[in-house]
């Protein structure tokens, strides 16, 4: 190729991670703001982060058309290709993120309604800001092609799954001690599990960074401590 048809290529590229990136800052937020509805009680930021879900779909079908047409007409291989289909599969990822985020929302939404649980939302607020900081730790990893920091989230993701058992037992305490407390706990629950799927989708986006770097998977198993499942 000449020197131009290659810059043409590379601006392509690099224009598709910049967009993968922006997908990933959005999402950030989501989970975020998701969060602090349910901590603030804030119905008014819960029904804007559900009426925001709409612009991560779009920006995710914009990163796979983007990417499919790069590989129909540019070709790429070895790297360049690991780099596109990496864009695709972190969007993806991100998508699903954004629709678990759009789900606490939600359920804030109707939590709300009922008397305040301040200890369980404490717990629920640790376990969200870890995701959160797991979350931003691997995008930076994916901006900043650090596998190293891809690496290091990727190993700490038995740490989520030990906040979530530990507020699946607090729930249920809960939920025996006062069944008042039933439908409002359940919602909870609800929210812990969805926080403890963005770690997952977290974690996947480490494996993706990693293989995106190094053109190899992960070969050791996942840490994973067994998640209970509501």
């Amino acid at each position: 190729m000449n020197e131009h048809i290659v810059k043409s290529f590379e601006d392509e590229l690099n224009t598709l991670t910049a967009e993968c990136a922006r997908m990933g800052g959005l999402t950030e937020a989501q989970v975020a703001d998701a969060l602090d509805a349910v901590v603030k009680r804030d119905q008014a930021l819960a029904s804007a982060v559900v009426g925001r879900d709409d612009r991560l779909d779009t920006l995710e079908a914009e990163i796979e058309r983007k990417a499919i047409r790069l590989i129909a007409l540019r070709g790429p291989m070895a790297h360049d290709l690991r780099r596109t289909v990496a864009a695709m599969k972190i969007a993806t990822n991100l998508e699903r993120c954004g629709d678990l985020a759009k789900n606490i929302a939600k359920r804030s939404l109707v939590i709300v309604e009922s008397e305040p649980m301040t200890p369980l939302t404490r717990s629920i607020e640790r376990m969200g800001r870890l995701v959160v900081l797991r979350l931003k730790e691997v995008l930076d990893a994916y901006t900043g092609a650090d596998v190293e920091r891809a690496v290091a989230v990727w190993s700490r993701d038995d740490e989520v799954d030990e906040h979530y058992n530990s507020l699946f037992r607090e729930l249920l305490t809960y939920m025996m001690g006062d069944p008042r407390t039933i439908t409002a706990c359940a919602h909870l629950l609800f929210i812990a599990k969805n926080l403890e799927r963005i770690g997952d989708h977290a974690t996947n986006i480490a494996e993706i960074v990693h293989y995106e770097i190094t053109g190899e998977e992960m070969i050791s198993k996942r840490p994973k401590t067994d998640a209970l499942n509501p």
